[in-house]
């Protein structure tokens, strides 16, 4: 950031008075321009014993197969978001049970929030999505899921599955972890 978007001049990065980070700082209007992490909200649709995946149409991870998910929305909730980003992607509507899967990604500054939801209805490719399909546990695409969020997520709902269990789960993935999956390219 070189300007302020709130006055026009020019910004110093530098840590503001009371705080503990630096932050873009305007001294003309007194602006601080906080950077916070983004929230990415989906679901985990489940119709029967099969899972709903969608193969992403967009980059980063094109081709590869992921949950419906995306970004959220200013004056939205995260169950709307998620129910948007599985209409957007999936063409699907769905009922959300709750909160399953919070992680964190703070090289990344994102924040993953995945509900366990029943799918209601019919499916289809989104803009975003190449495919759509239903898959059982033996048929799930490890090796071509998109990211380490959505296998955590898929590998966290099969044991749970096997318990009759959903229970909330929080975790972190950090850049070695991220490193690990991806490799270091």
């Amino acid at each position: 950031m070189n300007f302020c978007s709130h006055c026009g001049h020019t910004v110093r990065f530098a840590i503001p008075d009371g705080d503990d980070r630096p932050r873009h700082c305007c001294d003309e209007c007194g602006t601080i321009h906080y950077q916070n992490p983004r929230i990415v909200a989906g679901t985990l649709p489940v119709s029967g014993s099969r899972v709903l995946l969608c193969r992403r149409a967009i980059s980063p991870r094109k081709g590869f197969w992921t949950l419906p998910a995306g970004y959220m929305e200013n004056a939205e909730t995260t169950v709307e978001a998620a129910a948007r980003e599985t209409r957007e992607e999936a063409c699907a509507e769905v009922e959300i049970h709750g909160l399953y899967t919070l992680i964190n990604l703070p090289h990344i500054d994102q924040v993953y929030m995945i509900f366990r939801a029943d799918l209601a209805g019919s499916f289809d490719a989104g803009p975003e999505s190449l495919e759509v399909a239903l898959f059982e546990e033996h048929e799930i695409p490890w090796d071509e899921l998109a990211f380490p969020t959505i296998e955590r997520t898929l590998r966290h709902f099969y044991a749970d599955r096997r318990e009759a269990a959903f229970p909330l789960h929080v975790s972190d993935i950090t850049a070695e972890d991220r490193e690990r999956y991806f490799g270091s390219a």
